[in-house]
Order: C-alpha cells, then sequence, then structure tokens
C-alpha cells in the first residue's frame, strides 16, 4: 500500500512521539510498503531545532528506507500555552503545500499523528480529494491536556476547541490509541466503537535488555557500586508532574546510598534544576545518544515514572516501554483505574499522583530490598517481551488498515455510481444524493 503519514514529531527525535512514529514508518517500509513523510525538523524535546536542520526552510531527506519531507515551523524559546498554539498552526500552514503535492502522488491511506489535530482539516481534505482511508493515531490528546493541564484557560475558548475535536474524530475512517483507555475516550467523543482501534507502543526487547554487568554510566558519573540509582529519563514538561521527585530527593538528601539522577530536556528543566539545587544526591545529565539507551536505562536500580493526576489517560509515557524491557524495578505515580496504573502495579509499584511522601517511601523499601527489586524487574521484562513487541503492534494495524482501505473504497465507489445515475436521471434526486454521501 502508499501509506502518508503525516505528523510534526519524528527522528532524530529521541523521545516522545517522534520516535514512535519513525519505528513505525521504517517497520512499514521494511514489510514492503511503499511509506512518504511529511513531517517538521527535529526540534523536541529541547525546544530547540537541532544542528545540522534550519526552522524555516523544506528538505526533503530519506531515512531508514523512509521518503521524508520537512516542512518549516516556528519553535518558541518559552512554550507557553497560546505560543504552542501558534508553534502548531505554522506546520499545519507551512506543510500544506507538502500535502498539495501528494495528492499527485495518490495515497491509498493517509495517518495523521495527534498532536496535532490542526492538520485534521487538510488530512480528511486530501484522503478525500484521493479516494484514500483516513486514519488518526492518537499519542495525545492535546486539546484535553492544553485545558485540563492549565495550559490554556479560556472555558469559551476549551468549549469551541472540544467541539471541533469530536466533529474532526467522527470523519475520520479509523481512529486509533496507544491504550484501551484512550481508545475508549475516542469512542466517549462521538467515534463510532467500530472505528477505534488500540495500538499500543512498543518497545525492541532486542535492543533494550538487562545488562549482566554494571552500566559504564556508574564509572562516568563516578556512582559507587553500591549506591542506589533512582532514575528518571526522558521529556521534563508540564504533564509530568517532575517536580515530585525533586521534593522526593529533598526528603531522601539525608540517605547516603540513593542517588538521583535525571536525564533529559524539556520546558520544566530549568526549574527542576532550580528545585534541586544544594542537594548533593542529585545529578543531570542532557539527553543521551540512541545507541547508549539500553547502557543508560541499565544505569537504574529504581526507574521512577511521575504523572500529574489531570494527565491521566489523556497521555501514556513512552518511556514506560524502554523501562520494563530494561528489567529494573519501576516506581510510578497514576490513580486507580488509568492505563498507568493498570501497566504498572502487577510489575511495579504505583503511589498516588503528586503524593510525595508515598513517592518517597516506595523508593526507600525497594534500596532496601534487593530480592524485591530483582523480582520486579523480571516481571516488567516479561512482559515487554510478551506484550510490547512492535512487530504484534504492526500487524494488527496492517490488519485493520487492508481492511478500512477497502470498506473505504466500495463506499466511495458506492457514492460515486449514485451520483452519476442521479446526473444521469436529472436534479430531482440530488438531496438523495446528498444525504448519502459519506462523512
Amino acid at each position: 500500500m502508499k501509506i502518508l503519514i503525516y505528523g510534526i514529531n519524528y527522528a532524530p527525535e529521541l523521545t516522545g512521539t517522534g520516535k514512535y512514529t519513525a519505528e513505525m514508518a521504517a517497520l512499514l517500509a521494511s514489510r514492503g510498503h511503499d511509506v512518504r513523510v511529511i513531517c517538521a525538523p527535529p526540534y523536541y524535546p529541547e525546544w530547540r531545532v537541532q544542528a545540522g536542520y534550519t526552522a524555516w526552510r523544506y528538505r526533503r531527506e530519506t531515512r531508514d528506507g523512509v521518503m521524508l519531507w520537512r516542512a518549516p515551523l516556528w519553535v518558541p524559546r518559552r512554550p507557553t500555552g497560546i505560543r504552542r498554539v501558534l508553534h502548531l498552526a505554522s506546520f499545519a500552514a507551512s506543510s500544506l503545500p507538502l500535502l498539495a503535492r501528494h495528492a499527485l502522488w495518490g495515497p491509498d491511506a493517509v495517518m495523521l499523528i495527534a498532536p496535532t489535530l490542526m492538520c485534521a482539516p487538510a488530512t480528511l481534505a486530501l484522503a478525500r480529494l484521493t479516494r484514500a482511508s483516513a486514519w488518526l493515531h492518537i499519542q495525545d490528546y492535546e486539546v484535553d491536556a492544553a485545558f485540563d493541564l492549565g495550559l490554556l484557560k479560556s472555558s469559551r475558548a476549551a468549549r469551541v476547541a472540544r467541539w471541533l475535536e469530536r466533529a474532526l474524530l467522527r470523519r475520520f475512517d479509523a481512529v486509533s490509541s496507544i491504550t484501551q483507555q484512550m481508545s475508549a475516550r475516542a469512542s466517549a467523543k462521538g467515534v463510532p466503537p467500530a472505528r477505534v482501534v488500540c495500538l499500543p507502543n512498543w518497545v525492541d526487547a532486542a535492543s533494550i535488555y538487562p545488562l549482566p554487568r554494571a552500566s559504564a554510566y556508574r564509572q562516568e558519573l563516578d556512582i559507587p557500586g553500591e549506591q542506589k540509582v533512582v532514575l528518571y529519563s526522558g521529556n521534563m514538561g508540564a504533564k509530568q508532574g517532575i517536580e515530585t521527585l525533586a521534593d522526593a530527593a529533598a526528603l531522601l538528601a539525608a540517605r547516603p546510598d540513593i542517588t538521583f539522577v535525571f536525564c533529559g530536556s524539556g520546558a520544566a528543566k530549568e526549574s527542576l534544576i532550580a528545585r534541586c539545587a544544594g542537594l548533593a544526591n542529585c545529578i543531570f545529565l542532557p539527553l543521551q545518544p540512541a545507541e547508549r539507551l539500553n547502557e543508560l536505562l541499565n544505569l537504574a536500580d529504581i526507574h521512577v515514572l511521575p504523572q500529574r493526576a489531570d494527565a491521566a489517560d489523556l497521555v501514556m509515557p513512552s518511556k514506560l516501554t524502554g523501562m520494563f524491557a530494561s528489567g529494573r524495578a519501576t516506581v510510578a505515580m497514576a490513580r486507580r483505574g488509568t492505563a498507568l496504573h493498570e501497566a504498572v502495579a502487577s510489575r511495579g509499584i504505583v503511589v498516588p499522583p503528586e503524593n510525595v511522601k508515598a513517592l518517597a517511601a516506595a523508593i526507600t523499601v525497594l534500596a532496601s530490598d534487593t530480592a524485591r527489586r530483582t523480582a520486579l524487574g523480571k516481571a516488567a521484562r516479561e512482559y515487554a517481551e510478551r506484550a510490547l513487541s512492535p512487530e504484534s503492534t504492526i500487524l494488527v494495524f496492517e490488519e485493520r488498515l487492508a481492511a478500512v482501505f477497502l470498506q473505504v473504497r466500495a463506499t466511495r465507489a458506492a457514492y460515486f455510481r449514485r451520483r452519476s445515475s442521479t446526473s444521469a436521471a436529472g436534479p430531482r434526486n440530488a438531496a438523495t444524493a446528498e444525504e448519502a454521501a459519506p462523512d
């Protein structure tokens, strides 16, 4: 099939949506599909365009067997609520010429990755024009997150944005998301259940795996072998609630055997560093190269995954899959009934969101119990091997995409046949034909 993937984030971004979009495109290409991608230059999570790229030029390249077209965009130095909106809008506008160009290519399927939903109208228009199936894959419910997390605060704007979101979602031939709970949210927004698909994120368990030795990072960071490392690795943004880790580090500052390592970047990094100022038990690292990810994740004795309570089931932390595959113990902050709680509860420790004392207590318990850390890490690794393989997700996607493609082609062919017959019969039946038109 000819598949056009349309999304703002893409490799070489190391975390979040871009990582999974790039891996999906490469997997589909390796299975014989003709895959093209429209995306932006890499900028996340640093909110700065990477060296070797520019924010203001169109660019074409090939990566892992996939042809990419990169559209310009504006990247704010400080991504506040309204600036994020303008940032997303800049990509939605600048990418329109690339979409128009691909209308001539004639894709069989157009897959939009959300964020950003601002690109949905153009996606739907291209799919209708080329008679392709339109698929929306939601990594992040950006509208709910923007208002529920307080990034945007106008109640009137929230009502309008949510109305537009519902109207757009219902017009896609298929809508997928990364957990059962996030998929169910699509149905709650009006998408017919038959169109909703769960496509969980994955991990390559052959690339991320428990090392039989100590991580090289221990020597590089001068961390003694007996020291217990609490690791947070990934984006440092508003949805993470990462400030709770700084508070936990402060509570455990008197424990000489526990060291916190923060690795990553993002809008909240500077404030996190400020909160940890004066704490001798904290070490900061920038994002590390992809080829060193396994070494980094094996630095942890305990992985920590904070999340704000109001972010539950709006996003699913993408870093969790790698944490599980590394075979280390995990402490997550999540409410009961959420996808994060469900994923971690039987193979880690879950504490209530934003409860710093509970987080510090869980870290203390695991730091003192080698056997429990080992058992939890083993359970997490087994789950990653059994349920988080990229092949299983891609197979589900291929099967559903083929079915949607055939259904869309049949529906639209029938519509155009009816329209032709109506035109031949005269204007009297025009209203009936319009009523029968597909969304």
